[in-house]
């Protein structure tokens, strides 16, 4: 299974177009299934930053798929 930070909470954010799920971009979102998963650890490891900098609140939980 590919580990994802999406929790089901698909909304997306119009003032920093961020998922206020999981944080990532919509192309970050698009293209999940294609990274490596080496890119995925890295877009997982910038979620909690990018959202503190966007003053958003980053969901602990992760799962599976999406």
């Amino acid at each position: 299974m590919i580990q994802s930070p999406c929790i089901k909470l698909c909304t997306i954010d119009a003032r920093t177009s961020l998922c206020l799920g999981c944080g990532r971009t919509l192309d970050e979102v698009a293209a999940w299934s294609t990274f490596s998963e080496a890119r995925r650890a890295q877009v997982m490891a910038e979620l909690p930053a990018r959202m503190a900098e966007a003053g958003l609140s980053l969901p602990v939980t992760t799962t599976a798929a999406g």
